[in-house]
């Protein structure tokens, strides 16, 4: 056995210990663990190694104005329209974007945020306490919710519209983004019938990704790796399936510049082109976790439900792919808002600058460089 092989079995025996470990606790037991570990990670821990810097700038960001609203997005991508036969390429170049891209954080001038730094600080601790909660909430998921008690741990908004969506006949796209626990979204569709392609990143260590594979895929749904994902992506979509997305990464450099939180956000545009192409409904949904209630419930309590459904066929606008582009990142706004706390602050989703904002930077420094020198 390879040195490599080794150390990723153990790694496997490390987790699946700790699998039972999480399995055996109660979730009063599981939110007291949490919020020391949040505790933890916010007081003790290196801010450096929590990136609690990174999240508390981008918060500081969401919950404040631009100073400049022109610069709300990428002039140049005004007049951009991509065509539709380049759906595949566009497909894989926005997958590759969102593993790959790495540019300098924005710097684009806002007015302070609405919120105080110790505001900032306590919603920071408040997400990592869900984040601890959402890692055993994954871990107890297929023990504890089934079918017959679905409904006693959830609650569905604006269902009706969900439903019809999704027998309508239609190929759909449910997206969602890193908010509230998504996996108990998964396993709700799934029990119900509603199966779908998830696409994701699989795990460094194989064993691991093999156990969340057989896991996520015990309810009917099939995983599809996020790298090569295009093919798998447009075979679902061509025989009118239903596809499963996070959408709230940033695109990179080739993304298109929509307003999240008031502010130029790099967004895949793939998501808009193939919902053209293939006439199918953009559904965003969301699940995130209610105010515990111990006393009357064993297990924590979700919210599930359908933000907004988006048909492509109805879009007036002067440029289509932009206005369905920003229509679901402003419906995933709406639902991040309703509990920030569970959103996952930590990924730099602001960090690609539209190029109309770097021009003016660099006029800035180039007029500053030119002040010093007369």
């Amino acid at each position: 056995m390879s040195a490599m092989r080794l150390r990723q079995w153990m790694e496997y025996v490390g987790f699946r210990f700790a699998v039972c470990l999480l399995q055996m606790l109660s979730a009063r037991q599981t939110a007291r663990i949490a919020e020391g570990l949040g505790w933890l990670f916010v007081e003790v821990i290196p801010k450096k190694l929590t990136r609690y810097h990174v999240a508390y700038e981008n918060i500081e960001r969401a919950f404040s104005t631009p100073v400049d609203d022109e610069t709300s997005a990428d002039t140049d991508d005004l007049h951009q329209k991509s065509e539709i036969s380049n759906l595949k390429p566009q497909i894989r170049s926005d997958l590759k974007s969102a593993s790959s891209f790495h540019s300098q954080p924005s710097t684009l001038n806002h007015r302070p945020s609405t919120l105080t730094p110790d505001q900032i600080h306590k919603m920071i601790r408040k997400m990592w306490v869900h984040l601890f909660r959402m890692v055993a909430e994954m871990v107890q998921l297929p023990r504890v919710m089934t079918l017959a008690n679905c409904r006693d741990l959830t609650v569905f908004r604006n269902r009706e519209m969900f439903a019809q969506a999704f027998c309508s006949g239609r190929p759909a796209i449910l997206l969602s983004g890193h908010f509230g626990n998504w996996e108990v979204s998964m396993k709700m569709f799934g029990l119900f019938g509603m199966r779908m392609g998830i696409v994701g990143r699989a795990i460094d260590n194989p064993y691991i990704n093999r156990w969340f594979e057989k896991s996520r895929e015990a309810t009917g749904h099939r995983l599809i790796d996020k790298n090569g994902a295009a093919p798998e992506m447009v075979e679902l979509m061509e025989a009118g399936g239903y596809l499963g997305l996070l959408c709230d990464q940033d695109a990179g450099g080739k993304g298109m510049f929509v307003d999240y939180f008031g502010h130029p956000a790099s967004t895949f545009k793939s998501i808009a082109l193939m919902a053209m192409e293939y006439k199918a409904l953009i559904i965003v949904g969301y699940g995130f976790r209610s105010p515990d209630d111990f006393a009357n419930s064993r297990w924590s309590r979700f919210e599930l439900g359908c933000e907004e459904v988006i048909d492509p066929l109805t879009i007036e606008a002067d440029d289509e792919i932009r206005e369905i582009t920003q229509r679901f990142t402003s419906a995933l706004e709406r639902a991040v808002r309703r509990a920030p706390e569970q959103y996952f602050w930590v990924h730099r989703r602001w960090k690609s600058e539209p190029r109309s904002v770097v021009r003016k930077r660099l006029k800035e420094q180039a007029a500053k460089e030119l002040q010093k020198a007369g």
